[in-house]
């Protein structure tokens, strides 16, 4: 992929095709300000006045065409509104005519996003550039461009190319970037410190053995924040053995450390003033002679006992022990990110992540933010009473509870049960995967409520350490 920061360049005056905008409360008026030819040549296109509609407008000359684009609202523009434009536009460098593209600039640039590592034939189109006169605006949406590419690429990657090995090694080329320092546990050095991520992720092979990772950056003095990320590599389910269709996509499962990863990536970028902590929980839930089973008890990092229910319900195993290191350091703020449950994804499909929080105020924040940079989350409700519905008559609690109601929030619960008492904190059940295309986010692995967590953490913490 081109770097982001190469597709919008500042506006110098130099050649540019001009990209005119309309809206629904424009159209008639522009299109009758237009000559007849032009008139004639957009019905020969059948243009129509709708979502990402584009029509070619021809010049007096061969070479001087330009683009008409239908967008909602001319005067509000959506990071998405021109996405489509890249796709179906030559190279070349382009202009809005009338106005400055503002946050269309981030979906420009995740929209000539590709994933060709096992292709012999590439895309060798060329780039299309968008030209802003605000060029501080660039490096922020390349930044954040960055972090998306990071993650689709992450969770588009085979197994057999991002295993524990890989996300480490991705891990540390962002903290020597960073300045970060990077700390890892890992195979049997587990077993008496993270039990449960040993347990989810023994049956592996040895150069699969599960780890957690923890990087810190930043000053002792600042605010201290977590991120943590379920880093499964591949989820056959275990003992409990999906079927092919629930495994054909498992590639995907360590998308919530590919979240984590990247978040922790722009945090570091921005310079922001946190204490940073980054913990990624890694394993492959795979299948052998010592493989966790059904009806086993574990014991957690925290000292609580789980009797195992369901060997497929590993990821939130894994999730406790990590979330139990982050609250040892005592932040002001824990946030995670897991494809955890397809409850989440009956609830609400694969574009909105599924937001668990245990303070209002939070919540509030990030669907603000959310709503700002068009990265669409929902809040479900972490609904205490439902705590009955994983009780184990032998352990502290089951991983997985009888019942098959409400299977996103008894997951999140179960969560909040290694969450320190007034820690505030944010989970999100995320899909990280895009089933049909859409403009600007192609079918694949995608980053799901990355831009909205991102935005809050510079609000609440200010833009730049000292």
């Amino acid at each position: 992929m081109t770097d982001p920061a190469d597709l919008v360049r500042p506006d110098g005056g130099q050649t540019a095709r001009p990209i005119h905008l309309i809206d629904a409360a424009s159209h008639e008026a522009w299109l009758a300000s237009r000559t007849e030819r032009e008139r004639a040549a957009l019905a020969a296109q059948d243009f129509q006045p709708k979502a990402y509609a584009h029509g070619i407008l021809p010049g007096e000359k061969a070479d001087e065409w330009s683009v008409v684009s239908f967008v909602a609202n001319v005067h509000s523009l959506s990071s998405w509104c021109l996405s489509k434009l890249p796709s179906v536009l030559p190279a070349g460098t382009y202009r809005l005519a009338e106005r400055e593209p503002g946050p269309a600039i981030f979906g420009w640039m995740t929209a000539q996003y590709r994933f060709e590592r096992y292709k012999a034939k590439k895309d060798d189109k060329g780039p299309r550039v968008l030209l802003t006169g605000k060029p501080g605006a660039i490096d922020a949406a390349a930044a954040q461009a960055r972090a998306t590419a990071l993650v689709r690429d992450m969770v588009n990657t085979p197994t057999a190319e991002m295993g524990p090995d890989e996300i480490e090694a991705q891990a540390r080329r962002i903290a020597e970037r960073n300045g970060a320092a990077l700390s890892v546990t890992r195979g049997d050095a587990l077993e008496s410190g993270y039990p449960m991520i040993h347990a989810v992720g023994r049956a592996a092979d040895r150069a699969n053995a599960p780890r957690l990772i923890e990087l810190a950056w930043g000053r002792e003095d600042h605010p201290r924040v977590a991120l943590v990320g379920k880093g499964v590599t591949f989820d056959t389910g275990g003992l409990d053995i999906k079927p092919a269709s629930g495994m054909r996509l498992m590639k995907k499962d360590m998308g919530g450390a590919a979240h984590a990863l990247a978040l922790a990536d722009l945090v570091m970028g921005a310079g922001l003033p946190v204490r940073l902590h980054l913990l990624l929980p890694v394993a492959e839930n795979a299948i052998a002679g010592n493989a966790f089973r059904p009806g086993d008890v574990l014991r957690s990092r925290k000292g609580l006992t789980v009797e195992i229910g369901n060997t497929d319900a590993e990821g939130r195993l894994i999730l406790g022990d990590a979330l139990t290191r982050a609250g040892e350091e005592k932040p002001e703020l824990i946030v995670d990110f897991a494809t955890l449950t397809g409850a989440a994804r009956v609830a609400l499909g694969p574009d909105l992540p599924a937001l668990f929080t245990n303070d209002d105020a939070l919540a509030d924040e990030l669907a603000s933010c959310a709503k700002d940079v068009d990265d669409p989350l929902w809040r479900l409700p972490l609904w205490a009473p439902y705590n009955d519905l994983f009780k184990s008559d032998i352990a502290d609690l089951s991983n997985s509870g009888d019942s098959p109601f409400a299977g996103a929030t008894t997951a999140a619960l179960f969560l909040q049960r290694f969450v320190p008492d007034k820690t505030v904190w944010a989970h999100f059940d995320t899909f990280a995967w895009r089933p049909t295309a859409k403009p600007g986010r192609p079918k694949g692995g995608e980053a799901l409520g990355l831009r909205a967590t991102f935005t809050l953490l510079q609000k609440r913490y200010g833009s730049k350490a000292e």
